[in-house]
């Protein structure tokens, strides 16, 4: 399960259309605004704007507690102009973060009181489904997850073995919820329990739902979904206007665009592609193959003090086709090769664990090709390729060709070790002596024949 949260447009277009058969349920068109919008032009189609004559306008980029921020706008269409125009563009600080207001969400203004809001949250477990609900809502709800009540529904292999009776949800809903509310909220959460599963959630949670004068409102959301079953989703995470669910970037931090990219390839594939740009004038760059060794090699690089110098964090896995991989790398080496040289020149940690069923040789094809594409660029930028990998035919894919250094290493070497010797703090371990293994342990109880070739050796490629 990979959990990555939605926007707030997209959550609620997603419930809007999943649930268009319960009357009961209010299903209001937003609509968005970013930076560049033009808030006269873009109300214009807008009907509910000019019947209301009121809305609610906030910021909608993942920012938590926007009501306790000041973040939050209810007023004539003549005061969220003046209110978005001032606010868009802005820099604001979030707990630690700063980041820039650039996307906003405008709504109806749904006229109600304190008693009206209620709270409902389900999030997933490793064995059950947790429904939450509380009959208080809105920013001064408090420690709702010691408030709340709770009902666990057991995880099954079939989705339709996970229904929720009504004796479950009436003690799930308690005693204080009125009658008229209790009829419209109890089908309400089985209906929102069956769209939950069915677009693969992960977390939802609407606080507050309104309950006044008999219909439904979700006033505020927060949603994440598993990314991992996009390829069973891909028409149900859509809009009404039939546009595509994104994955936005945390409030602070806007994806670039070889990031969008990568997002898009990770997105049409089984396997896994993940870039993190995180100095785009660092001089150590890593291509690492595996989530977990992409972990000890950026742990490893900041043990070293090479934070600062650290350029990206990624990782690719999932036994990535040829074409991937190129793509993968090609991306990686376009943005480390921009701009004038590094007065020190740059270094490419190629790395990874032992892969147990990925072929080593066909994504190293893949590195390779890339490598030749931008031979003449990582000259000039005077790039050092380190390269540890171990897995089904390690031994291939790495030929003679290019005048550019690289120091290749077998599973017989740690991963860590190259590490030292790439930021110059360690020397270079020697060559390996052993290769016909694919692992070697530190206690080998016998003698390793020097006299062996090795299939990996310190050169040029």
């Amino acid at each position: 399960m990979s959990a990555k949260p939605i926007n707030e447009y997209s959550g609620k277009e997603l419930l809007y259309r999943s649930l268009e058969h319960v009357q009961a349920l209010s299903k209001p068109k937003a609509i968005q605004l970013d930076e560049e919008s033009n808030f006269t032009n873009v109300i214009q189609s807008c009907e509910w704007i000019k019947a209301d004559k009121k809305g609610v306008i906030k910021p909608d980029q993942l920012i938590k507690r926007r009501g306790k921020h000041s973040l939050v706008k209810i007023g004539s269409i003549e005061e969220l102009n003046k209110w978005f125009n001032e606010k868009k563009g802005q820099y604001i600080q979030i707990d630690k973060t700063n980041g820039r207001l650039s996307r906003f969400i405008l709504e109806p203004f749904v006229e109600h009181s304190q008693k009206d809001e209620l709270y409902v949250a389900i999030y997933s477990q490793m064995y059950h489904d947790v429904i939450m609900f509380l009959e208080e809502g809105g920013v001064d709800i408090g420690d709702v997850d010691q408030k709340a009540r709770k009902l666990l529904v057991p995880v099954k292999e079939k989705d339709e073995d996970m229904k929720l009776n009504d004796n479950e949800l009436n003690e799930l809903l308690g005693k204080n919820l009125d009658t008229a509310k209790k009829s419209l909220v109890l089908p309400f959460i089985k209906e929102l329990y069956e769209v939950y599963k069915r677009n693969h959630f992960t977390y939802l949670e609407i606080n507050p739902l309104v309950v006044c004068s008999g219909k439904i409102y979700i006033l505020d959301l927060a949603a994440k979904l598993d990314e991992t079953a996009s390829f069973l989703c891909s028409e149900l995470w859509k809009t009404r206007d039939g546009e595509e669910v994104e994955f936005p970037a945390p409030f602070g931090r806007d994806l670039a665009k070889e990031e969008k990219y990568i997002a898009e390839l990770d997105a049409k594939t089984g396997a896994s592609l993940k870039l993190t740009i995180l100095n785009r004038s660092g001089r150590i760059w890593t291509m690492v193959a595996g989530g977990g060794a992409s972990v000890v090699f950026t742990d490893t690089i900041c043990d070293l003090n090479g934070a600062s110098e650290l350029a990206n964090y990624g990782e690719y896995s999932g036994d990535p086709s040829e074409s991937q991989t190129f793509e993968y790398a090609k991306t990686i080496l376009s943005i480390m090769t921009e701009g004038n040289p590094h007065p020190k020149g740059k270094v490419l940690i190629i790395g990874g664990s032992i892969a147990n069923f990925t072929n080593v040789a066909a994504t190293f094809k893949g590195i390779i090709n890339a490598i030749e594409t931008f031979a003449e660029k990582l000259r000039t930028h005077k790039v050092v390729i380190f390269v540890r990998r171990g897995g089904p035919n390690y031994q291939g894919g790495l030929p003679s060709r290019l005048d550019i250094p690289i120091h290749v290493f077998g599973p017989e070497t740690h991963m860590t070790s190259i590490v030292g010797a790439a930021l110059g703090v360690k020397p270079i371990p020697e060559a390996s002596l052993a290769p016909h293994t694919t692992g070697q342990f530190l206690l080998t109880p016998g003698h390793v024949d020097k006299s062996e070739s090795s299939y990996f050796t310190n050169s040029k490629i």
